[in-house]
Order: structure tokens, then sequence, then C-alpha cells
């Protein structure tokens, strides 16, 4: 898989990628993730890619020309299966969206930032526009590493254990059990004996009786779509 992600800001993006899971993905050669300034297809020597919006109201807008060269210049050397815009008002990035962008194999993240980018973008190349919570950032930048990180994951081989992204919460629509790690006694509090039991079975009926427990209480919202006629 590989990702591209279009910023005018790109040493934000610099630590997310060279730490951690994200970062062992790249070297495994797994993923390719590719950073690209925006300066460099400014339209002067200035390095300008952003200009006032037309008609009234503050704020600066990321230019069509910059991101048309970028866009046009990535797309010269490969196919992509999406070209994503992060904004507010895209539609809620959720697991669902994470399980599916993780099959794809080329995608191109925009990072807007000021007060967006050129609506003709949007309109001409972008063909999907994701949000990842009802609220605004100074840019699109730490929402960019927050879906890439939530797509690398799922990728075969980039967790060690290959069942471990299967148990994280929402991959089955409910949020995950409670996990307890040793010493099994701690200052009088304890694990629960079915844990230490070795009995897969009862495990794994503990753990879903949890997980709707938790579900049903801290997301109620989710606990009625998967279960609409229960009533209890």
């Amino acid at each position: 898989m590989r990702i591209d992600i279009i910023t005018c800001l790109p040493k934000l993006l610099e630590s997310p990628f060279n730490q951690s899971i994200l970062h062992r993905a790249q070297t495994k050669g797994l993923v390719e993730v590719k950073i690209h300034d925006l300066r460099d297809y400014a339209i002067n020597k200035h390095q300008q890619v952003d200009d006032y919006a037309y008609g009234v109201g503050a704020g600066m807008v990321l230019m069509i020309e910059p991101l048309d060269k970028c866009i046009s210049n990535l797309q010269k050397e490969r196919d992509y299966d999406e070209i994503i815009f992060m904004t507010p008002d895209g539609e809620t990035f959720d697991q669902r969206s994470a399980n599916t962008l993780s099959l794809m194999k080329n995608i191109i993240i925009i990072c807007g930032h000021y007060k967006g980018i050129d609506e003709r973008v949007r309109e001409h190349f972008v063909t999907k526009e994701i949000s990842i919570g009802d609220y605004v950032l100074s840019g699109g930048e730490l929402a960019a590493a927050v879906v890439s990180d939530a797509i690398i994951r799922l990728v075969p081989g980039v967790l060690s254990d290959e069942t471990s992204a299967l148990t994280d919460s929402f991959q089955d629509g409910l949020l995950a059990p409670p996990v307890y790690s040793r010493p099994a006694d701690y200052k009088g509090m304890k694990v629960p004996d079915v844990l230490l039991s070795g009995n897969d079975a009862k495990i794994e009926e503990w753990r879903l009786e949890k997980a709707m427990e938790r579900t049903k209480q801290r997301r109620p919202d989710l606990y009625k779509k998967l279960f609409p006629d229960k009533k209890d």
C-alpha cells in the first residue's frame, strides 16, 4: 500500500510516521508513505500556495494551481483508488472506513489549512472527503496522521499478532472488553478468575458479555444499532 500526503507543513507529519507501528510498517516494506510539500509546487519564488478568498470574510485559501500540479504529477506515476480531502464537513471516519481503505493500493490525502482549499479541487480532483470528528483543527495534518494510523495497522503483517486488530474496539461494532495483565493480584485488586481459568470458550463468552455491557453503558447509540430489538 502507498499513501501520498499533500501538505504545506510537512514537518508536522515527521514524528507520527517515524515512530512505533507506522515506522515499522514502512521499514518492513509493507507500506510506503510519502509526504509532499505543497510549496514545491508554489506559483512564484516566494513559495506562495495560498491567497485571499473571493468575496467577503477573513482567512486564506489554498490555491488550485499548486494542488493541481502536485496531484497531476503523482497521477502520472500511478493510478489512485481514492483522493481524500480531510475536512470537518466530510463523512465521519470510523472503523468500517478504515477497513475499506486498508484494502486499497494507492491513496492520496490532501491536508487543508487556513480556511480550506479552493472548491474546484474538491469538485474536480477529490473522490472522498473525511472528517475525524465534529470539531476544527488548525489543519488537516493531524487528521491525516490519525486516518493513516487506523489504515496502516490493518495491513496484513504490520501488527506482530495477526489477530490483534480483529479484537479492537469497533471492529465488530462493539467496544473492546476490559483487559488485564500481571500480577493477578495487586494490593487486593484481582484479575477476574475466568481469565486465569485457561478455558478459552468461557473466556470468549466473558469477553463478549463485557463488551456488550461496556458498549451499552458508554455508547448506547452503538448498542441500539446492533441490537435494535433488545429491551434490556
